[in-house]
């Protein structure tokens, strides 16, 4: 699976983060389904 970085909104205070291709396959090697929020 392939994985880029993305853009996110804090939902505590707007402002936008990146979600990195590096986080988001540590997420999907650990089974979690839910993006982060914050």
């Amino acid at each position: 699976m392939e994985f880029q970085d993305r853009a996110i909104l804090c939902v505590d205070c707007g402002q936008e983060f990146v979600w990195t291709a590096g986080e988001q396959l540590f997420f999907y090697d650990k089974g979690l389904k839910n993006e982060p929020k914050r």
